[in-house]
């Protein structure tokens, strides 16, 4: 695989965790585009991230569904 795609992938990577994102999963898909004339290859990333606002220990206490 082209280290310059997996080079880009760790990038987007380190831009969502430096704005304070967790990144749980990453997926990436290299393919021939159809609609291309030329074999250059293209890429889809797909990032899974979470983030908490927000006091935990508070959220939990405010919400009606936690059996306490």
């Amino acid at each position: 695989m082209d280290e310059e795609i997996l080079d880009d992938q760790r990038e987007l990577v380190a831009l969502l965790e430096s704005a304070g994102w967790d990144v749980t999963d990453a997926e990436l898909t290299v393919y021939e585009s159809p609609w291309a004339d030329d074999d250059s290859p293209e890429a889809t990333v797909t990032l899974t991230a979470r983030k908490g606002y927000g006091d935990d220990d508070e959220e939990d206490d405010r919400n009606p569904f936690r059996v306490k």
